[in-house]
């Protein structure tokens, strides 16, 4: 029998059995916003669907059962044959499924997708982040096998599907088929430009034989692969299926899996190709055009990514501190702890808003849009993902030394919360993305003026930080040096325009007071203590 020193007392009861969409008020004004009005009590009642699976009790036990039993290569069979397998806890499956069954691969066949679809897996990321990777290289597939109608109309039904067949057989004999991706090498990294992986041509016409490597292979369990090889043309596309269409198993080497510091549950893989058959997508020498747009789409996952692992991180914290008690009274109504609890929000919901607002831009697929899509991407991914580290952080921070134990959840979003930094392009990559597209069409910085024109006016800091952008801009001779500053005010003036037309006044005052103004320190919890912190907290808290 425990004695009374056992007690349990002043301690928050576990963030389950709730509606993850419902919750954040952030995501669902953007879901409004973004959507046309007869798309959106369909569209409300299948994410809130999706939002109670996010919270409930088992989504969360598989989430982590999934981690805790990362998945294991099989090389070879008992007998010496190869395998290349990688076998996965069965939480893994299931999840999986959910996530292919809740139309997170299927954005680009339905209006409003790309907003359905980042709500959702903004959402899908808080329960468990590494399934993410298949999730996304499959959606993102999709518009480089468009640059080929014939292999388009052949697998986008099958990647565009709401069935998950985890079984390695012939794509043509299933009903939905998942891909993954492999662009970098050793010698590389980045610069796929030096990737040495070869592709000979084959008597059948796109068809080729690949022999090398790669570095980092995205879910090597995978129907398909997309990647680069060097054609007699140059660098070249090509489409791998992990099973020939005779149900032979084409040759793909795992050599082994990467031990990361986080994404545990993820299998990422280092491959070989000897005498690997491949079909070709799109025009010999044209790899790098291919894949572009794929790129970008794995790069807003990034940013959807990063603002899932906040959210989650804000809303532990918030419900925590609305239970815990200290020096006579509840932490949330304290003025320091309310006042990290409100920066921490106010970057989240700048992070939320900035994501849906490009999710948008691909479902309307206008010149304009396309053209703010090619600056706004680069720039979102290369803040956004930067920022998550530190709220994910001081989040677990607000929960003291909970906030270390791995039961409380945090410790599995610190150790994911950098890679959307450094995967799909690290920082300095998206930087000089962002000048490359300044300086390749100036129809793009005219997108980008005239969207976070719309909210001049309305706050004198916004004014003033779009002042001193433009003056940044008017100069861009030598800029690669100052590219990362460059990029992140980029970011900030288009969060705080987009926070001035949409957030509450007192989100968007908070910001701009904070991240465009001079009001604000380096550390969370440093807002003036002028603003209305506790209607920012209160937003940001999940229920009770």
């Amino acid at each position: 029998m425990a004695g009374s020193t056992h007690t349990v007392t002043n301690q928050a009861p576990p963030l389950v059995g709730y509606d993850v969409f419902a919750a954040d008020r952030a995501l669902t004004a953007a879901v409004e916003r973004h959507l046309a009005p007869e798309l959106r009590e369909e569209a409300l009642s299948e994410l809130s669907g999706l939002g109670r699976s996010c919270g409930s009790a088992q989504m969360q036990e598989w989430g982590a059962l999934a981690n805790e039993n990362p998945p294991r290569l099989r090389t070879h069979d008992r007998y010496g044959h190869r395998l290349d397998e990688v076998d996965f806890h069965p939480a893994w499956h299931r999840l999986l499924g959910k996530g292919v069954s809740a139309g997170l691969t299927r954005a680009w066949t339905r209006p409003g997708g790309h907003v359905l679809r980042a709500a959702g897996f903004l959402m899908w990321t808080q329960v468990e982040a590494g399934n993410g990777c298949p999730l996304s290289m499959t959606h993102a597939a999709v518009p480089a096998l468009r640059t080929d109608p014939g292999l388009a109309a052949e697998w986008e039904p099958r990647l565009t599907s709401e069935v998950y067949d985890r079984e390695l057989r012939p794509a043509h004999l299933k009903a939905g088929v998942l891909f993954g991706m492999g662009m970098t090498e050793k010698q590389g990294g980045s610069d796929v430009r030096a990737n040495t992986t070869s592709a000979r041509p084959l008597a059948e016409d796109g068809a080729y034989e690949l022999t090398g490597h790669k570095w980092f292979c995205s879910a090597p369990m995978s129907d398909g692969f997309l990647v680069l090889a060097r054609a007699p043309g140059g660098l070249t596309c090509f489409l791998v299926p992990r099973v020939l269409a005779d149900g032979t198993r084409n040759v793909f080497l795992i050599q082994r899996l990467k031990d990361k510091l986080g994404n545990r549950s993820n299998a990422s893989a280092e491959v070989e190709f000897a005498g690997t058959w491949a079909r070709r997508v799109g025009e010999e020498g044209r790899g790098v055009r291919t894949v572009i747009d794929m790129v970008a789409a794995t790069r807003l996952d990034c940013v959807l990514g990063s603002a899932g692992l906040m959210r989650q991180a804000v809303a532990r914290a918030a419900h925590h501190c609305a239970y815990r008690e200290a020096f006579g009274g509840k932490l949330i109504d304290k003025p320091l702890m309310r006042n990290v609890l409100a920066d921490l929000a106010i970057e989240s919901e700048a992070a939320t808003t900035l994501a849906l607002r490009l999710a948008a831009a691909y479902d309307d697929g206008g010149e304009r849009e396309r053209a703010l899509l090619r600056l706004a991407v680069p720039a979102a991914k290369y803040w956004v993902t930067k920022r998550c580290a530190p709220v994910v952080v001081e989040a677990a921070e607000c929960l003291g030394g909970n906030g270390y134990v791995e039961e409380s959840g945090l410790p599995r979003l610190v150790r994911e919360s950098p890679l959307n930094s450094i995967w799909e392009g690290a920082g300095n990559v998206q930087a000089l993305d962002v000048l490359r597209a300044l300086g390749r069409d100036p129809l793009v910085l005219d997108a980008y003026l005239t969207e976070v024109g719309l909210a001049r006016g309305a706050d004198h800091r916004l004014d003033a930080a779009i002042r001193g952008l433009l003056t940044e801009l008017a100069d861009l001779e030598g800029a690669e040096g100052r590219a990362r500053r460059l990029t992140e005010r980029l970011a900030l003036v288009l969060q705080g325009a987009l926070l001035v037309r949409y957030a509450p006044p007192e989100v968007a005052d908070a910001f701009c007071a904070s991240r465009l103004g001079s009001d604000g320190g380096a550390a969370f919890g440093t807002l003036p203590t002028t603003l209305d912190l506790a209607s920012v907290v209160e937003r940001a808290r999940p229920p009770a």
